[in-house]
């Protein structure tokens, strides 16, 4: 593999950014793959020999057709499932959100047929690299999974949910980088490879850590195409007009918009009332999908 050098001119692209983190680990070349394998390698302690990612979005050929989500959905050892994502905002119920989403790939593994059981269910892991801090600690990495809080007693569950908080990864960064684990040069990398003043840091994590060489190989290139960047640029831009706007109408105040969105919402529900009444559902179905009061539908 050729020598990759991040040089002080190099105006790297925030791989922290969805689009451009997608676009370094979804790409269908030798870095890119090796990149992946390597990153959920590090950040799930196990030695993964075979990462595929799963075709749950247009192909990653241009960060133009991407649209913006927050998961790279992979098949890992012995048909074992996983997301990735990396999420610059954690949502206020980020905590909720992750195991939501770790059940929901769980539950989507089909076990029926008479030679299936549950003992055929495989492992199911939610990686999230969350660029702020989400719990009260130092530590950089937590590893949740189903136990008995009260005896400590693990019910030895498929499912794990793995948390990375790359804020917490500036006391990691004044390590010797022989010191570091595998976790912790990723995260480094992560946090500072943008940062122009640890460019010797960030180098020598590279020559030490062959994946992130290889997403920095990546890296170097997105961040050197012109017409890539262009879009990039474009995608931010709008991202950003429109939470300006969403957080300039919240401080408006703007209720009459609001209760003209409730007003609507009643109408639709009561025009689905009527037409799910029309076509002969019973009450109580009606009431359980549009939330109306018996009273309400019956006057309908």
């Amino acid at each position: 593999m050729k020598k990759i050098t991040f040089t002080y001119e190099d105006d790297i692209i925030n791989p922290c950014w969805d689009n451009v983190f997608k676009s370094v680990f979804t790409r269908d070349t030798l870095p890119s793959r090796g990149a992946l394998r390597r990153l959920l390698s590090a950040y799930m302690a196990l030695q993964l020999e075979l990462v595929t990612v799963t075709a749950n979005e247009p192909p990653p050929t241009s960060l133009r057709d991407r649209q913006i989500r927050f998961d790279i959905s992979v098949k890992l050892n012995n048909g074992q499932l996983g997301n990735v994502e990396m999420t610059t905002n954690p949502d206020t119920y980020e905590a909720r959100r992750l195991e939501f989403h770790v059940c929901k790939l769980f539950t989507t593994q089909d076990i029926r047929g008479e030679d299936k059981s549950y003992k055929d269910l495989k492992n199911t892991y939610q990686i999230s690299l969350l660029d702020k801090h989400l719990f009260d600690d130092e530590e950089l990495i937590h590893r949740f999974e189903y136990y008995d809080k009260e005896h400590n007693l693990s019910l030895g569950g498929k499912t794990t949910i793995i948390t990375v908080e790359l804020s917490k990864a500036d006391r990691i960064a004044l390590k010797p980088v022989v010191e570091m684990s595998s976790a912790e040069r990723w995260s480094v990398f992560f946090r500072y490879v943008t940062d122009r003043g640890k460019r010797e840091l960030i180098n020598e994590i590279v020559e030490y850590e062959e994946g992130i060489a290889m997403a920095s190989e990546v890296l170097l290139t997105v961040s050197r195409d012109e017409a890539e960047r262009a879009v990039l640029d474009h995608e931010y831009k709008n991202a950003l007009d429109m939470q300006s706007l969403l957080v300039g109408a919240k401080r408006e105040g703007l209720a009459e918009g609001y209760d003209k969105a409730k007003e609507e919402d009643a109408k639709l529900l009561r025009e689905t009332a009527r037409k799910m009444k029309a076509d002969r559902f019973s009450l109580e179905k009606i009431q359980e999908y549009t939330g109306l009061s018996l009273t309400d539908i019956e006057q309908l």
